[in-house]
């Protein structure tokens, strides 16, 4: 089990701002685990009474609909905090989170957090102002849903993935995710999904393997209308 003062992820998130003995601290109470692609970290609804560390790993943040259907809202990655909002609004989660690949992750009492949130103002702020990000990023998907086309937010999509994962050796995203996964981001039927990527396969915008998608013109499915 790594130490979090030691621990390179910390850099990518609000716990850079902890002292020393603060991490610690947080090191002597926190517990690490491994999580299997496609199980479910926590549910909507659910208590989740802490945080969660990436430490390796992507996973889904997941909003259930009212027609029943699963709406992607954020793909989680190395380095990144879960459930710091459940947290200072002491709700329960209104997300839920699964895992896309295999994760490392570390789990943080809540007590233990609301002790650095409430003595170290720095902390804090850090919170705060990837909170606010987050909702940031929240107000352009809702402006995307509405203003711009499923063809729009697909292409996106592929985009966003290509430029957060990067590519393997062969030029495929590195992150693979079913039709499903993309019409549940897009929000659209899997049907659609399909249909789409199919004509961007006939207009050389990419190429398919199985699930895997390799985009090969950037520029063109950028201007995608």
């Amino acid at each position: 089990m790594s130490n979090c003062e030691q621990c390179i992820v910390r850099q990518f998130n609000s716990l850079k701002s902890l002292t020393k003995d603060e991490l610690i601290r947080i090191s002597g109470c926190k517990t690490s685990k491994t999580i299997k692609k496609g199980q479910l970290i926590f549910d909507e609804g659910e208590n989740v009474n802490g945080v969660y560390c990436i430490r390796e790993g992507i996973c889904k943040l997941t909003k259930l609909s009212a027609n029943g259907r699963d709406q992607i809202v954020k793909l989680v990655v190395k380095g990144d905090l879960m459930g710091q909002r459940s947290l200072v609004s002491e709700e329960v989660t209104n997300l839920s989170a699964t895992a896309l690949s295999e994760m490392e992750v570390c789990f943080i009492p809540k007590h233990e957090i609301m002790k650095d949130l409430q003595g170290n103002s720095n902390f804090s702020l850090d919170v705060l102002q990837h909170m606010a990000k987050d909702l940031r990023e929240a107000d352009n998907v809702i402006v995307n849903m509405a203003q711009k086309s499923v063809r729009q937010r697909l292409a996106e999509a592929l985009l966003y993935i290509h430029r957060t994962f990067g590519t393997t050796d062969e030029g495929m995203l590195r992150v693979i995710l079913s039709r499903e996964d993309y019409a549940n981001i897009v929000g659209t039927a899997t049907e659609s999904i399909i249909r789409i990527l199919s004509q961007f396969k006939k207009d050389d915008l990419i190429t398919t393997k199985g699930k895997q998608i390799k985009i090969e013109d950037l520029e063109a499915l950028g201007r995608i209308e």
